[in-house]
């Protein structure tokens, strides 16, 4: 009896984790889904993408103040012959200037007015800096580089705070932009206001890479 409850609970437990790597939400409640694509993710079949249903991607541009993404322009390109709406995404480093920061987008980044509106994604703590930074410099270089890359890109930013750096900065209730937050399989509420985007699966397997892709969709 307990060997056929442990093959069950076994089976369970790998249904369970093959259904999370596969999982969308459904097409009928939000119709507008993508992907977040930058070079770790390899080659990519945006017209896969395309094909399962996806209408958008955005493509990590640029790190801190001096990381780039080396596919992105590749993506760009490959991404708009599928016919995807794009946009870029810049990593926010908590121990960088927000002006060097701004200009690194900036160099990556050309000012385009078909681009989808820039995001800022939110998730390295400042407790891994080389020199002490408080959460009240934080939040002023973030809007600092808010202000910049909009003044950039013409149009508002979305940002994109994980669960564990909204917790600690509270950017959601601080700086009045989009959000964009990250939850598997549930929709996210740690930011105490509704979302824009949502990464609904960090960890989707699809023909569309060799890698598990970053699932999102937009709110309906």
């Amino acid at each position: 009896m307990l060997t056929v409850l442990a093959l069950a609970l076994a089976g369970l437990a790998g249904w369970w984790w093959w259904q999370g790597r596969h999982w969308r939400p459904s097409e009928l409640r939000y119709p507008v889904q993508g992907a977040l694509v930058g070079e770790g993710d390899g080659a990519v079949r945006f017209d896969i993408v395309k094909g399962l249903g996806g209408s958008f991607v955005y493509l990590e541009a640029s790190r801190g103040a001096q990381g780039r993404d080396r596919a992105f322009i590749a993506n760009l390109g490959a991404a708009r012959d599928a016919g995807l709406e794009a946009g870029a995404a810049h990593v926010f480093d908590p121990c960088a200037p927000a002006h060097t920061q701004a200009a690194n987008f900036v160099i990556a980044v050309p000012r385009d007015s078909k681009l989808l509106p820039p995001a800022i994604l939110l998730d390295r703590d400042a407790e891994f800096c080389l020199e002490p930074v408080s959460e009240a410099a934080i939040q002023s270089e973030l809007m600092t580089l808010v202000n910049q890359i909009e003044a950039h890109a013409g149009r508002p930013v979305i940002l994109a705070p994980s669960a564990a750096f909204e917790r600690r900065y509270r950017v959601g209730g601080r700086i009045e932009r989009n959000l964009w937050l990250a939850r598997n399989r549930a929709e996210p509420t740690y930011a105490g206001r509704p979302w824009a985007l949502w990464t609904a699966n960090d960890a989707l397997v699809t023909e569309a890479a060799a890698t598990p892709l970053r699932w999102v969709v937009a709110q309906p």
